[in-house]
């Protein structure tokens, strides 16, 4: 006689296990790809400090003028461009964290509780 409630939860455990795995590995992938930006940014802001010093020593003792405007065009419009991939790999999380508008609205809660009190 065969018993299907034990067969049942044989299988329902086998489910949840693979359904555990498939989570587990789905939440690796996320993270892996997170590190690659993170690595990607890295690069991008390391090239960007190389590139720009070299061309800021260059260009000024070419002109004769270190100090004039045009020699800090290219890292100022990098730099916005640089900031931007910033903004795109670590998002507006990285400035305020995940909870601060939750937390500003209770601070602010208890301020004027305190001041009506």
């Amino acid at each position: 006689m065969t018993n299907y409630n034990t067969d049942n939860q044989d299988i329902s455990k086998k489910d949840n296990k693979s359904q555990n795995d498939f989570y587990r590995q789905e939440a690796y992938i996320r993270a892996q790809k997170k590190v690659k930006k993170i690595i990607g940014f890295y690069w991008h802001l390391a090239s960007y400090v190389i590139v720009n010093i070299f061309l800021i020593l260059m260009i000024g003792r070419a002109n004769g003028n270190f100090w004039s405007f045009g020699n800090f065009l290219t890292p100022i419009f990098w730099g916005i461009g640089l900031f931007f991939h910033f903004f795109s790999v670590f998002g507006p999380d990285f400035m305020f964290g995940k909870n601060w508008e939750q937390r500003k609205i209770k601070e602010f809660m208890d301020n004027d509780k305190k001041n009506w009190q």
